[in-house]
């Protein structure tokens, strides 16, 4: 239950962190407008992924959305053959999975590193405006071969170690890109997933018998002994529902930290940076009441 536990938060706590922009200045536009559209290092705030805000309309549709794709692969199991069902599922979540590791890989590395790299990106133009633009380093490229080998080696061998791994890396990922958009949003969320999850568990047969089905990476598992008496290994389980919906509330709690603090410093996006925070644009300190209690709360 440790180690579950652990691999519960970890992606929580981190991908909160990995959730914060990076700080908008004068100084930083200034610079970006006389090397002109393109970012030219890694560590460019033009490189923040897009995220998807999750409002109060939309968090009142969650249990609807998900109930709605819950029942169809219950349908879909109980009538279709499963084994080519996951065998289409099992591409899909190849496809994600490589995505996934390599935004993780890439993010360790950069992360214990420090490291400093060219950017490239790749342009879509049409009109002169740009409707596609692909930003990658040499790390991604090298990041995205290992994470096709894991992949392969996941798709052949279904280790579920390697299953835990992208669990993980869903979850990283999930937290950094879905982001609410205030507390109403969030509690909305909870409350209406919360009933969601007492009817589909409780209620049905559903939820139990898709999960059994489902042959893919969507929890995390940890054998309760690894070496049984009869070698056959009995796991415990967490799904990543689990860890993302909270997670993703965590995260929110974290940002709400930050902007009480730059919000005491004097801090605005059309001015130079406030004294205190070094010229640093991320990664500088600051109190985190809201999300220490939060994430004590989900432990």
């Amino acid at each position: 239950y440790a180690v579950i536990g652990t691999m519960a938060v970890a992606p929580i706590y981190f991908g909160s962190f990995s959730s914060l922009d990076r700080l908008k200045s004068a100084a930083s536009k200034k610079k970006a407008s006389e090397k002109g559209h393109f970012a030219e290092y890694s560590d460019s705030e033009d490189e923040d992924e897009e995220s998807e805000a999750v409002t109060a309309e939309d968090a009142y549709m969650f249990p609807v959305y998900g109930s709605a794709a819950l029942f169809s692969m219950y349908v879909i199991f109980k009538y279709l053959n499963k084994d080519w069902v996951n065998f289409l599922l099992s591409g899909y979540f190849a496809l994600l999975g490589v995505a996934a590791l390599t935004q993780l890989g890439v993010r360790v590395v950069k992360g214990v590193t420090g490291v400093k790299l060219p950017l490239y990106h790749l342009n879509l133009v049409h009109h002169s405006k740009s409707v596609f633009d692909l930003r990658f380093t040499n790390l991604h490229l090298g990041m995205m071969g290992a994470s096709m080998l894991c992949t392969a080696f996941y798709l052949y061998t279904k280790n579920w170690a390697v299953s835990n791994l992208f669990g993980l890396a869903f979850s990283f990922s999930a937290i950094i890109l879905i982001r609410l958009d205030s507390f109403k949003s969030g509690m909305i969320m909870l409350a209406g997933l919360f009933v969601y999850d007492i009817f589909w568990v409780f209620g049905t047969e559903v939820m139990v018998s898709v999960a059994k089905n489902f042959d893919a990476p969507i929890k995390v598992v940890f054998p309760k002994d690894l070496f049984p008496a009869d070698g056959k290994l009995a796991f415990t389980m967490l799904g990543l529902g689990d860890i993302v919906v909270p997670g993703i509330f965590v995260a929110l709690c974290l940002r709400f930290d930050r902007q009480r603090y730059l919000s005491s410093i004097g801090y605005a996006k059309d001015k130079a940076l406030p004294r205190v925070l070094n010229d640093k644009h991320r990664g500088f300190g600051f109190p985190t009441p809201y999300f220490n209690a939060c994430m004590a709360a989900y432990v």
